[in-house]
């Protein structure tokens, strides 16, 4: 049995439980000073403070006084693509918005085009080099959506990537079907075959394949209508895959569907109005809030704060993609939970831990440092939990433990 003993942690910080936490119970964060953790074949075994135990054939790390949190769940990625998009940093600084790059052959066509030229060999090492700097950040559990293909063969090519990483990168991945995620050039006028398409020939296939655990839709102008991403997330649910929905990035449509259809997130959510929260309350929807992607378009800010008031869990990610968000430092996400969208470092702790694990139905496995759990850990540079929200800027991950095993 392999065992690592964590010692002299100065602050152990962590959500607890095995679902997403909502309202106050988002602030409610366990503190425990001068703490020890046990893991023992890559599983928490015992958590405690005060005198460290004795335990024979550990391998012992000292956290030397510093904050100890969960590992970090990054519950919204884009992680498998080709290519990149620097070129339209300058359209954009000129004025272009993001749907104007898009309808020129910019945005994710452009990155379509690149994904469907690429072999699953060139976009694992891609998503491998990703993932090493995902961790390095102190994030230890990844969701990873296809939809950069849009086609079957590519669709599935996708999914095929993220097992292959799921299997032999340190990294925990979790996958989502997005075929969604733009009607393609070639389907340009004849968008009802398009849908009919990924649900009718792509899902029964991606059930087949046996990869992903749910199905996205962006909800949105230009992209699909809110009864178009009712249609295929219903058929999604068919086939066993739970709904997930990219909904009010830019307009307001979307949200009020992810609770009338029960989908387990709802993501983006950048001008979500409040009947859509009301909805998303109602329906149990966790609304999975990217920030960076915000920061990144210099567009408002979701309404974190009123989504708290009225009960919705939040979680908080990356939204890692080559386009609007070339972001996966988890740590900035913090930083602008706290700066941005007003959250107590409590309340953000958990959007990036607890809730971030449940968004992805994962919060029985990760997410909290707790018996029974995978030992996820990080040992940060840092005292306390308000140090790592107030630093910016710097990589204050010291130590990152994934599964019991120093990475």
């Amino acid at each position: 049995m392999k065992k690592l003993l964590v010692k002299n942690i100065g602050l152990l910080a962590t959500p607890e439980g095995k679902s997403a936490h909502r309202g106050e119970e988002q602030g409610k964060i366990k503190f425990l000073k001068d703490a020890w953790v046990l893991i023992e074949d890559g599983i928490i075994a015992s958590v405690g403070t005060g005198a460290v135990p004795a335990v024979e054939g550990a391998e012992v790390v000292d956290a030397e006084g510093h904050l100890v949190t969960p590992g970090l769940v990054d519950a919204h990625t884009h992680l498998i693509f080709g290519g990149w998009r620097q070129n339209e940093l300058g359209l954009k600084l000129h004025g272009a918005s993001y749907l104007d790059i898009q309808n020129a052959g910019g945005g994710i066509q452009s990155t379509t085009n690149a994904t469907r030229q690429a072999s699953e060999q060139e976009l694992a090492a891609k998503a491998s080099k990703a993932l090493d700097e995902m961790m390095g950040f102190g994030t230890t559990t990844v969701e990873a959506k296809s939809g950069y293909g849009l086609a079957t063969e590519h669709e599935l090519k996708a999914l095929e990537v993220i097992k292959d990483l799921n299997d032999h990168h340190r990294m925990d991945l979790v996958a989502t079907f997005m075929g969604a995620h733009l009607v393609p050039a070639e389907y340009k006028s004849n968008r009802e075959e398009y849908v009919r398409l990924v649900c009718e020939e792509m899902m029964p296939k991606v059930k087949e394949q046996g990869i992903a655990k749910f199905c996205d839709v962006f909800c949105e102008a230009d992209t699909f209508t809110v009864e178009e991403s009712r249609q295929v997330l219903e058929a999604g649910l068919k086939y066993g895959l739970r709904p997930k929905i990219h909904a009010d990035e830019i307009e307001a449509i979307g949200s009020q569907l992810a609770g009338e259809i029960g989908a387990i997130s709802a993501e983006h959510l950048i001008v979500c109005p409040p009947e859509g929260i009301a909805s998303m309350a109602k329906g149990g929807v966790i609304a999975c809030l990217l920030p960076a992607t915000s920061f990144n378009l210099g567009a408002v800010f979701a309404p974190a704060r009123d989504m708290v008031k009225a009960g919705v869990p939040v979680a908080m990610a990356t939204d890692f993609n080559p386009g609007s968000c070339p972001c996966l430092n988890m740590q900035f996400v913090i930083n602008l939970g706290c700066l941005k969208y007003k959250l107590t470092p409590e309340e953000v702790l958990t959007a990036v831990t607890l809730n971030g694990a449940a968004a992805i139905d994962l919060a029985d496995k990760v997410g909290s440092v707790e018996e029974g759990k995978l030992g996820d850990l990080v040992i940060w540079d840092a005292p306390d939990l308000d140090y790592i929200c107030y630093r910016v800027g710097s990589n204050l991950a010291k130590t990152v433990i994934k599964r019991g095993e120093i990475v």
